[in-house]
C-alpha cells in the first residue's frame, strides 16, 4: 500500500510539471546566452511583482525620472516546454529620452480595477540582490518596447547585421512576449512584443572573453551618455567630464566597472585621448599607435554598418549610443548600442542618400578623423561599406526583406496588447517612419522610397568614383 501511494505521488508530480506547476531552474553555472537571445524564437517573459513594490517603482519614477533604483520581482522565462524562474531579481526603468511611466499618470498608484498601461523600457538585473544569481550566464538584460518602430524590426535587424558582419562587440538582441503580473491579481498585463538586449556589463565581457575576443575582463568599461554637444571623445581628456553616475548625476563619460579605482581608470582614458590628439594625422607614428591601442578593424566594421543602416544617433553623427572598453593592455574597443533610429527613421538628415564618407556633422569626431587620415584604413572602410551594400547575406534588399518578413511572421499573432490604444506600442504592423521625417519604406519594391534600394544605389554611386 505504501509503494502504491508513492507511485500515485510521483504521477501527481509529473502531471503538475506537465501543466506548468513545476518551476524548473537552470544551472547557474551554465553559460549559454545564445539560448536566451535566440533570434528565431519567441519566449515569454513574465515579471511578477508585489503591489507595494510596483507602487514604489512608480513613485521612484515620479520622484526622479532618471532613477536607477531597483525593486524586487520574480522573473519567469518560458521557451518551448521549458520554464525557468528566478526569484529576487531587480527591475528598474530604462531609456534616456524615451523613459515612460508604465501605468497611470504622475502621482497615481496602481489601479487594480481599470489600469492604464503605457509602453516602457525595463532593466532586469539578476545579481542586484544575490551575487552569482545569473540566468544562463546573463547578469542583466534590457526589455525594450518597440514604441517608435511600427515595423518591430529595426533594432533587431541592425544588431543581427552587426553580428553577421563580424562585429563581435555588438550586444545580442532578440524578441520576446512580455507580461507584468501584480501578485494576487487574476490577470497579468500583456505589454506585447518586446526586444531583449544583452546588458553591457560583466556577462558581456565574460562572453567575449570565453570566445577569445577580449584578452581579459578586468579592464575599464565606460558608457558615453547623451549630451547636447555630443560625446565624441575629444573632451574625454578633461576630468570634469568623467565620473560615476548616481541617482541624480550623469557624466558624459561614466565608468561602469572598477568603480573603486576611478582615478586610475580616468587617468587611462585621459592619457589615451591626449596621446591620440598629439599624433600627426596620416603619419606612420599615428598608424602604429592606432594598431597597438585601438581595435581598428572592429571600429571600421562598426562605422560601415552604421552608415549603411542609416544610424545617425551614433558616435559619428550625434556622438551618442556607445560604450567603450579598455582591456588590461590598454587597447580601446568601441561597443555599439541602440539602433531604433535607423533604416530611414530620421529627422535631421536624408540617411538614404547622405555621403558615407562625410556622414557626421561639420567636423569629424576624433577617432574617425584620426583613423581616416590613414589611407589603408580609409580604403578598408570603403571596402566594408561596399561589401555590406552588395553582399546577398548582408544588406541586399531581397535578403533583408526575407529576414524581416520571417521575424514578422513569428510575432504578428502576438502583437495585440493591453497598452493604451492611442499610444506608441501598436498592435499592427505599419511600414512607415517618423512623422515629419523622411518617408522611407522597408518592404516596398519602389526604388525611390525603399530604404534598402535607395541606400544600395547611393553607396555604389558615391564610392564608385573613389575606387
Amino acid at each position: 500500500m505504501r509503494k502504491q501511494n508513492i507511485h500515485i505521488l510521483v504521477i501527481l508530480i509529473l502531471l503538475a510539471c506537465l501543466a506548468g506547476g513545476c518551476e524548473k531552474q537552470p544551472d547557474d553555472e551554465q553559460f549559454r546566452p545564445e539560448y536566451v537571445f535566440d533570434i528565431n524564437a519567441l519566449p515569454t517573459i513574465t515579471l511578477t511583482i508585489d503591489v507595494v513594490d510596483w507602487n514604489k517603482y512608480l513613485h521612484n519614477l515620479d520622484e526622479n525620472r532618471n532613477t536607477r533604483k531597483y525593486v524586487p520581482i520574480c522573473f519567469t522565462f518560458e521557451k518551448g516546454d521549458a520554464v525557468f524562474v528566478r526569484e529576487n531579481v531587480g527591475m528598474r526603468p530604462r531609456g534616456n529620452y524615451s523613459r515612460m511611466r508604465p501605468e497611470g499618470e504622475t502621482g497615481q498608484l496602481h489601479d487594480p480595477i481599470s489600469p492604464q498601461w503605457h509602453p516602457a523600457h525595463f532593466g532586469i538585473k539578476f545579481t542586484e540582490y544575490e551575487d552569482g544569481h545569473r540566468f544562463f550566464g546573463c547578469d542583466r538584460l534590457i526589455l525594450k518596447s518597440f514604441m517608435r518602430d511600427k515595423m518591430y524590426c529595426r533594432d533587431i535587424y541592425c544588431y543581427d547585421l552587426l553580428r553577421r558582419f563580424g562585429v563581435w562587440v555588438a550586444p545580442r538582441a532578440s524578441y520576446c512576449r512580455l507580461f507584468i503580473k501584480i501578485r494576487g491579481e487574476e490577470k497579468a498585463a500583456y505589454f506585447g512584443i518586446y526586444e531583449m538586449i544583452e546588458g553591457v556589463r560583466k556577462e558581456y565581457l565574460e562572453s567575449r572573453y570565453k570566445r577569445n575576443f577580449y584578452s581579459d575582463t578586468s579592464g575599464n568599461l565606460w558608457k558615453a551618455n547623451p549630451t547636447i554637444e555630443g560625446t565624441y571623445l575629444d573632451n574625454a581628456d578633461n576630468i570634469e567630464y568623467l565620473g560615476i553616475d548616481d541617482e541624480y548625476n550623469s557624466y558624459p563619460y561614466s565608468l561602469r566597472t572598477n568603480k573603486n579605482d576611478f582615478p586610475k581608470a580616468a587617468a587611462e582614458l585621459m592619457s589615451f585621448v591626449s596621446q591620440l590628439k598629439q599624433l600627426k594625422n596620416g603619419s606612420n607614428e599615428l598608424k602604429d599607435w592606432l594598431c597597438n591601442n585601438v581595435d581598428v578593424d572592429q571600429f571600421l566594421r562598426y562605422l560601415a554598418v552604421n552608415v549603411v543602416v542609416g544610424s545617425w544617433d551614433d558616435y559619428w553623427y550625434n556622438g551618442s549610443n556607445y560604450y567603450f572598453y579598455f582591456d588590461s593592455k590598454g587597447k580601446f574597443h568601441l561597443i555599439p548600442y541602440d539602433y531604433e533610429f535607423t533604416l530611414g527613421m530620421c529627422w535631421e538628415i536624408d540617411a538614404g542618400n547622405r555621403d558615407v564618407l562625410n556622414w557626421g556633422r561639420d567636423k569629424k569626431p576624433l577617432l574617425v578623423d584620426k583613423i581616416f587620415s590613414i589611407d589603408d584604413f580609409l580604403q578598408l572602410y570603403k571596402s566594408y561599406v561596399l561589401t555590406l551594400a552588395q553582399g546577398d547575406n548582408y544588406f541586399a534588399f531581397a535578403a533583408s526583406q526575407e529576414r524581416i518578413c520571417s521575424w514578422q511572421k513569428m510575432i504578428v499573432p502576438y502583437l495585440a496588447n493591453d497598452i493604451e490604444s492611442d499610444e506608441f506600442q501598436v498592435d499592427a504592423l505599419s511600414d512607415e517612419t517618423l512623422p515629419g521625417g523622411y518617408d522611407y519604406k522597408l518592404l516596398s519594391a519602389n526604388q525611390h522610397d525603399n530604404f534598402f534600394i535607395v541606400k544600395m544605389q547611393s553607396v555604389e554611386q558615391q564610392l564608385s568614383a573613389t575606387r
